[in-house]
């Protein structure tokens, strides 16, 4: 038997729009219109570019990504891209992206498969919808996720082409202001996006990070 508040989810994700757009549009999941916002409004996937998607798990973005790149070839005019996903978790295949399925992105040996995978050792974009197991602690989780995203920063030195872009989910919280910070040590221009498709009540933004000042 549900309980209250499992009823009043249910009832919200049932009458929710983009759940219902999720379906018809075949996304994986509801996050992929977050990152069609993002885009939409600031065009950092573009044909011909190559995307590290990190947390892709369960596809979604990866759908975007190959969509925007141009990654399946379907428009012979442009260039076509490539899209790589990564996650702890299986992925299950998706045509015009290359997962690296149950994989630690903080591993030192994923990123030398990661290198050994894409087109040209570096990529253009870097995705981040990830996110650490909550424990239900917001400020621990909060800490957690910072983290995660300081520690893709760090990987960025490695695997990002200098003008490229980073794309990260944060929660507010104490240590954002370090997160962006950091960020604008390394990229030229660095905005917080909270899409539509985000929820009102939810704590979760991004931060985009453009123009990437690495060699």
């Amino acid at each position: 038997k549900k309980t209250g508040a499992e009823h009043q989810w249910l009832e919200r994700h049932l009458k929710d729009p983009f759940v219902k757009a999720t379906k018809r549009q075949h996304y994986r999941c509801r996050s992929a219109f977050k990152l069609l916002q993002i885009d939409d409004k600031l065009h950092i996937l573009r044909p011909g570019l190559s995307v590290l998607d990190c947390g892709a798990a369960p596809g979604a973005w990866s759908q975007v990504a190959v969509e925007r790149v141009n990654a399946l070839g379907t428009d012979p005019a442009v260039p076509t891209g490539f899209v790589l996903g990564v996650d702890l978790l299986r992925i299950s295949p998706l045509e015009g992206a290359v997962f690296l399925s149950e994989a630690d992105i903080a591993d030192p040996s994923t990123l030398r498969t990661i290198q050994s995978l894409l087109p040209a050792e570096k990529v253009d974009v870097i995705l981040s919808d990830m996110a650490p197991n909550a424990t239900g602690i917001k400020e621990l989780d909060h800490q957690k996720l910072i983290n995660l995203c300081l520690g893709l920063l760090n990987l960025s030195q490695s695997i990002l082409k200098p003008k490229g872009t980073m794309l990260c989910k944060f929660w507010d919280g104490h240590e954002s202001r370090l997160l962006q910070n950091r960020l604008k040590e390394q990229f030229q221009d660095v905005r917080t996006v909270k899409p539509q498709a985000s929820r009102k009540d939810s704590a979760e933004s991004y931060y985009v990070a453009r123009l990437y000042k690495g060699k």
